[in-house]
This record gives C-alpha cells, structure tokens and sequence, in this order.
C-alpha cells in the first residue's frame, strides 16, 4: 500500500472517513509527505443523494467533497497532545479496573456484615478483610484482588507521575491549575483536547464540543430545551464533572458554590453539579484563550461588574 501513495507527488490531499484502529494508515499516508484529511462519518452521510453505498460509490462521494472544498475535516490533535491524551485515556481505564476491583471486595465485605466504606482499603481495613471466615472460594478471590488493586494502584502512580512530569514545561496547564477544583488531569485533559483553543469562535461553541450544551426541540415561537447532548469528548466531561464538584467545596470558589446551591434547591444536585461543569469549562476556555490565571479573571468580572453599577439609569 504504502508503493501506491508514494506514487502520487508530495504533497498530495488524502480524505478518509474517520473510523477505528485506522492510526497505521494515518501514519503511512503522512510518512509519504502526503496531507491527511479525516472527516467526519456522519456529516460525509448527510451528503450522499442515494441510499446505494458501496466503497466506488463512497470514494467518488470523499473526491467530489474534496474538490468542492466542503469536506467536513475533523480536528486532529498534534503528536504530542496525541501522547498526552493517550497516557490519560489509558490512566482512565486503569481507576475503572481498579474500581471494579473495590466493588468487588466491598461486596465480599457486606456480605459478612463488615461496613467500613472507603476505610475498608487502609491498613486497619485490610486486616479487618483478612480475618473474615470466608469459603475457599472467596479466599481465592480475596488474595487475587487484593494482589491486582495494588498492581492497579502502583500503575495509576507511575502513570500520574509521568504526566506531572511533562505539566512543568507547559505554561497553560499552570494558568488552569490556578482555577480553585482544576488539578492535574482536568488542566491537560483541557489543553491537549482543545489544542489549538482559538479554532473556538466563542465560548458556546466550546460547550458544544464538550457535549455540555442541551438538547433543543424547538418549533417557532416555542422552545424546549433538555438534557445536555453528550455529543463530545467524553473522558474531558468526566473530568470537568468531577472537577466541578471539587470547585463547590467549601473554601474553593464562592461564586460556583453559590450558583451551585441556589440551582441544586429548584433542580436537584446531578443537574446543578452538570451546570457547574458547564461554566468551569467556559471559564477555563477564557483563561487559555486570554492567557490569564484564575486571580486576573475574578479581577475582570469584579470590574465589570462594579461598571455595571455604575452604568444603571437613576430612577426618579
């Protein structure tokens, strides 16, 4: 394969359709100098006039998009954002496994009326866990367990260290890691993800790709608005989930833990925690785009909001 694009004068337009395990061929094409295009499979759907597909038809299809100029290219993240974004998905996997693991020992535990709740993983716990009068069975499953948690969890530390290795050199994720909840892996999780920021014309759009923006099912002068899309990174919405969750603690932002509570009373706390989400994800976007910390940013919305007051008519 790689005799046939190499054929063709560098540098020439390749487009695909994005799919899966396809990174080999992203790297052949781009190893012969070529420029790789991956579009969007649903929208390249949306441009097929019949129902007829086969591989000529989708290739024709891919050349007259390509030539008309209205191919939809998605976003490709560049080779380090890419090693970055890996290390995290990978890390992401790994706390799953190991929370699996946990699940299944606390089960173990309640099921010989031991209740100790996240306690039952410290020293005092795990001795608490041993002497339990289990079966064969279930001792066997006990020492696997425990052997595989702490495989898991000295994994999951050397994969966090490796990545508070590569934040120093990056300025960006120390400016987001101003931002009260925003650790680690929310800052490179944010930039890396959304590297280059300024192809976001504005904010919403941002929210859109986060998947934090709402269902709308509007019809003329009626709108209705649901939950939110979901319809992004996934792994980045988890992680501004969490993150926001972090903000509302008490000593940590003022301003998110007050709108928290104030929309968690009319809604309730899973829909408050979301809205959360939603504005930390602005507000972050805003302090890579501007390149401004969290102190600078509270500067600028304490000033415009004093200009606000000082702008109001008097009333007589």
């Amino acid at each position: 394969m790689a005799v046939f694009y190499r054929q063709w004068p560098a540098p020439a337009v390749v487009g695909v359709e994005s799919s899966g395990y396809a990174r080999w061929f992203h790297q052949l094409v781009e190893g012969c100098g070529h420029r790789l295009l991956v579009g969007d499979a649903y929208a390249i759907r949306q441009f097929a006039r019949r129902r007829q597909k086969n591989d000529r038809r989708d290739a024709a299809l891919l050349l007259d998009l390509l030539v008309a100029g209205e191919f939809p290219a998605v976003h490709m993240p560049p080779p380090a954002s890419q090693e970055v974004l890996t290390l995290l998905r990978h890390r992401h996997r790994l706390v799953k496994m190991r929370t699996l693991l946990k699940n299944s020992l606390q089960a173990l535990a309640l099921n010989y009326r031991l209740r100790r709740g996240p306690g039952l993983f410290t020293e005092r716990g795990r001795e608490n866990l041993q002497a339990l009068p289990v079966t064969p069975a279930e001792a066997w499953h006990r020492q696997d367990a425990l052997q595989l948690l702490k495989e898991f969890q000295d994994r999951v530390l050397a994969l966090e260290q490796e990545l508070a290795a590569r934040a120093p050199a990056d300025p960006r994720v120390g400016r987001l890691r101003t931002h009260p909840g925003v650790g680690l892996l929310t800052a490179l999780a944010f930039v890396h993800t959304l590297e280059p920021v300024r192809r976001f014309a504005h904010p919403s759009q941002l929210a859109a790709y986060c998947g934090l923006d709402p269902q709308e099912h509007s019809s003329g002068e009626v709108q209705r608005f649901g939950h939110i899309s979901k319809q992004g990174n996934r792994l980045l919405r988890f992680l501004l989930t969490e993150a926001a969750q972090a903000a509302v603690r008490p000593g940590q932002d003022p301003e998110l833990r007050r709108f928290y509570f104030h929309l968690r009373e009319k809604k309730n706390s899973a829909v408050a925690t979301v809205a959360v989400a939603r504005k930390l994800a602005l507000r972050l976007f805003v302090l890579l785009r501007d390149q401004i910390d969290y102190d600078e940013f509270w500067r600028r919305g304490r000033d415009a909001r004093r200009a606000r007051k000082t702008q109001r008519p008097v009333l007589a």
